[in-house]
């Protein structure tokens, strides 16, 4: 297998989302038909640290599959299976019920109970086909069979056990049943004598083994469930997140939808059990991005700042240290992604490490320098801050890599991103004629987050005095600001430029990039009317979003993943810029375009959907490989609801901006459980008049919009 990151097609369908069951929990997770089989055919499996160790689990029941009558996930971890079985006689009542009751998490359990609801005693013979061929996640992503392993199946005791052998190596998954079945060749077979009204359990238990060392599963046969650790650190979750009551009932479906995803996508690092970081994303992504993290957790504060704090951490202790082309490695700069791959080791460094993104490391700067603004955990922020210095020194040392003060990307091989922007597709940054730019390539929005990495650094300088500190990145903040609006900008299209290409000619697609440019706030302000303008036109808003390339551009494809499509964490940032300067009824159509979208959905944003327009099709158009729950943007309708609030803590000057801007859709918001400052405040906010509650006594609270162009 290649390396993960550097693959620029296109996932293998799950087919529709209605048709599968995805439970995550922590590095595990498995995707299975509604039937609750797992097929040998399809991407289907358990998987556990990027492997797939249960390729299949299809059950049968006198020799016949059985017909699904509902499927229930109970849990992001757990999910209840019933069906029947097919009455032979012809008749139209079945006399079998069969209920599969599965557990996710470092392996799987799952029960078994066969009841039969008849009026006489039922013969039946029960099979489990198993099979483990110890895929890598990305293979089984992309479509591909394994082939150089060395595979076997025993038999050891009473437990099937399927081994597989690569290089210094080995994977195995051992089964074990509560009730001993008859085992041959990949099957498990019981045979039962129900009397009327009775029924029947098993329990199978699958463990994994990782380098001759077994892996106890979250889940034990024969133990309570509602002890497991999953059940209860989402239970302590479900205590702690904000509650939402508004009259707008799509929004409190999706705020609460929001905050459970996010609590389902969280990992726990063994060597560091204190800290908690967020997998970009189910099912392909349950590992840790750069940019995804960062992002994520920045629209997560209104849930747990701790989460952010964790996501630092974590980034911090993997942050390059030295120059290593074979995985874009650089001193100071922060990873993309980590990938388990072969390792054994059970903590989050126990992987492979890939560092080739051009915004992670001014994004790592820009949250440090938000979670000084609310006020939580200062010692251990003030720990971090080497950390955000180092990656400033990799943004004017390596990210720089012309001396022209833009950060440019240019992977070192072919075995990196070709594109390393959030766009990361091969064909993600185009111009407006169609054609791809080739890098080296210095994207828009990267400068808008390297200016703001400027100013979150200047200010933590001014709490100590620093005065030269200060001095010099207000001065480089504001030396990229001028150059920025001058060399990016296309005065007479209106727009600006998404990036420079390689020979600082402006790539001058009409693209969403802007809009992020807006919520960093490095554009002029003479400008930002007609950005706002463009980003809500008919060619770039599809009446749920703002879609990611302007119908009007080359290389427009409404069913693409990145020139085209409507991603929401896109919009969140989209529409928190145009508050940001002041376009609240813009920004307002950009949330609730999304909050219908996501009504559309069950209450649940994809992690991204096609670019049609609303008016042809009367309701979203998923994208077939969309991650879901997917982590930014689950977090979307965090960062609408801080948007709308235009809630903007600033802890160490003593105060916190409060100028609620609510559609006319929503009369009345209140946010109760707001982590600020250590402590919790509720919000509401109602025909325009505003409060809150528990705010401590040190903090002054505005009730006008904080002046975005005077952050200083």
């Amino acid at each position: 297998m290649g390396d993960p990151w550097n693959f620029a097609g296109e996932s293998v369908p799950l087919g529709q989302e209605a048709g599968i069951v995805t439970l995550v929990q922590g590095s595990a997770f498995c995707i299975s038909a509604r039937s609750g089989d797992i097929s040998p055919d399809a991407p289907h499996g358990l998987f556990f640290r990027d492997n797939r160790f249960l390729s299949r689990l299809e059950l049968r029941v006198n020799g016949q599959p059985l017909d699904t009558l509902a499927a229930t996930p109970l849990d992001p971890f757990s999910a209840a299976f019933v069906g029947r079985t097919r009455d032979k006689a012809g008749r139209p009542e079945s006399r079998l019920l069969v209920f599969r009751h599965r557990y996710i998490g470092r392996g799987m359990r799952e029960d078994l109970i066969v009841r039969n609801v008849g009026d006489e005693t039922t013969y039946c013979s029960i099979d489990l086909a198993l099979g483990s061929d110890f895929a890598h996640l990305f293979d089984v992503k992309e479509g591909r069979r394994p082939s150089d392993r060395d595979w076997e199946e025993t038999i050891e005791g009473e437990a099937l056990v399927f081994t597989v052998r690569r290089g210094a190596s080995r994977r195995a998954a051992r089964l074990t049943f509560s009730t001993q079945p008859t085992l041959i060749s990949g099957h498990a077979g019981f045979e039962l004598v129900l009397a009327s009204r009775a029924e029947w359990t098993m329990c199978l238990q699958l463990t994994p083994v990782i380098d001759r060392e077994e892996i106890r599963p979250r889940y034990l046969c024969g133990q309570p469930v509602g002890r497991a650790t999953p059940v209860e650190r989402m239970a302590k979750w479900r205590r702690q997140v904000p509650l939402v009551d508004t009259d707008n009932e799509a929004l409190r479906i999706a705020v609460a939808r929001s905050a459970e995803d996010l609590g389902a996508l969280r990992i726990f690092d063994p060597d560091y059990p204190e800290r908690t970081v967020v997998a970009a994303g189910a099912p392909w992504f349950m590992t840790l991005f750069g940019r995804d993290s960062l992002l994520t957790s920045w629209m997560a504060l209104l849930v747990d700042p701790d989460l952010a704090l964790g996501v630092l951490q974590t980034l911090a202790r993997f942050q390059g240290a030295q120059v290593d082309p074979r995985n874009d490695e650089e001193p100071g700069r922060i990873l993309h992604e980590m990938r388990f791959g072969e390792a054994a080791s059970l903590s989050l460094g126990g992987g492979r490490v890939y560092y080739g993104s051009a915004d992670s490391s001014p994004l790592f700067v820009m949250l440090l320098g938000e979670l000084r603004r609310w006020g939580l955990a200062r010692e251990v922020v003030d720990q971090l801050l080497p950390h955000a210095d180092r990656a400033l020194e990799w943004v004017e040392r390596f990210g720089d890599r012309d001396g022209d003060g833009y950060v440019e990307y240019q992977r070192s091989s072919d075995q990196g991103l070709y594109n390393q922007g959030w766009k990361d597709s091969w064909d993600g940054v185009r111009y407006a004629d169609g054609g791809v730019a080739k890098p080296p390539v210095a994207l828009a929005e990267v400068q808008g987050y390297v200016y703001a990495a400027y100013l979150a650094r200047a200010h933590f300088a001014a709490e100590v005095g620093d005065t030269a500190t200060v001095r010099r990145f207000r001065t480089k903040a504001a030396h990229l600001k001028a150059a920025f609006n001058r060399d990016f900008w296309l005065e007479d299209r209106g727009w600006f430029a998404m990036a420079l290409d390689a020979r600082k000619r402006p790539v001058d697609a009409l693209a969403s990039n802007m809009g992020h440019c807006l919520w960093a706030g490095i554009v002029d302000e003479d400008k930002a009317a007609r950005l706002a303008e463009h980003l809500l036109s008919p060619p770039m808003f599809s009446g749920w979003g703002v879609r990611t390339l302007a119908s009007t551009m080359g290389g427009y494809n409404p069913i693409s993943y990145h020139c085209g499509s409507v991603w929401p964490h896109d919009n969140a940032i989209v529409a928190a810029g145009l508050m940001r300067y002041g376009f609240v009824e813009q920004a307002q159509r950009v949330v609730m375009g999304m909050i219908d979208a996501a009504q559309t959905q069950e209450g649940r944003l994809p992690e991204l959907f096609t670019g049609l327009d609303r008016a042809d099709f009367p309701t979203v158009v998923t994208y077939p490989t969309s991650c879901s729950p997917q982590a930014w943007a689950a977090a979307s309708p965090l960062l609408f609801l801080r948007t709308l609030l235009r809630f903007d803590p600033w802890v160490p000057h003593g105060k916190v901006w409060l100028a609620p801007a609510l559609p006319p859709e929503i009369g009345r918001l209140r946010v109760e459980r707001v982590p600020l400052a250590g402590r919790r405040v509720s919000i509401e906010a109602t025909d325009g008049n505003v409060k809150i509650e528990g705010l401590p006594p040190d903090l002054e609270l505005i009730t006008t919009p904080r002046d975005p162009l005077t952050a200083s």
